[in-house]
């Protein structure tokens, strides 16, 4: 069962996502801020992580831009996920380093399209 780190401050964000993902099998964990993300990917070494852009403490694209420059994470798949649409938002996730990118509202089928393409 593959591991996912939420990392999102929003909790009806948090809550939905964990569910649905929890129902179609996945392991997940959650932090709310750019730090705790932080932290967990270091300690929990997650299959992958799910990053909202827009967080308290560190922002996701902060978070993003240290895992990926942390050797021994800098593995893990990360999705951006953000409310932000435009093109130079995909961008900014492109040069923090993440994998892919994801905008809210959350389309459910497309991210997990999204989240099998990264999984080992």
């Amino acid at each position: 069962m593959a591991h996912i780190l939420i990392v999102e401050d929003n909790e009806l964000n948090r809550d939905m996502l964990s569910r649905r993902l929890e129902r179609r099998g996945f392991e997940v964990s959650i932090a709310v801020d750019g730090q705790e993300g932080l932290d967990m990917i270091k300690s929990k070494r997650p299959d992958l992580v799910l990053m909202d852009m827009d967080l308290p403490i560190i922002d996701g694209w902060e978070a993003t831009r240290q895992a990926k420059n942390d050797s021994d994470i800098s593995a893990i798949p990360i999705i951006a996920l953000t409310a932000h649409a435009l093109a130079e938002h995909r961008e900014q996730a492109e040069e923090a380093g993440a994998n892919d990118f994801d905008t809210k509202p959350i389309e459910m089928p497309r991210l997990l399209e999204k989240i099998e393409k990264l999984l080992p």
